[in-house]
């Protein structure tokens, strides 16, 4: 399963951004894009997926037992 952090920053990669375009364009502050690139656990919930929307996610809950299934597969 892909982190959070290497989710984020292939996509923003793929559409040619830098962090700085990218955190303007999706209305945050560069430290939020920095953040979550970086893979820091301080973050606001709020803020992250306002940037998942930029790409048509949402973060959202999801059972470890699920994601076990998934890896045995």
């Amino acid at each position: 399963m892909e982190e959070l952090a290497d989710f984020v920053k292939t996509r923003r990669k793929e559409v040619n951004l830098t962090q700085e375009e990218f955190a303007d364009r999706a209305g945050v502050a560069l430290t939020v894009v920095r953040k979550i690139e970086q893979n820091k656990t301080n973050l606001n919930l709020d803020k992250v997926n306002q940037v998942l929307k930029m790409f048509g996610h949402k973060l959202v809950p999801i059972s470890l037992k699920n994601i076990k299934e998934d890896e045995t597969s």
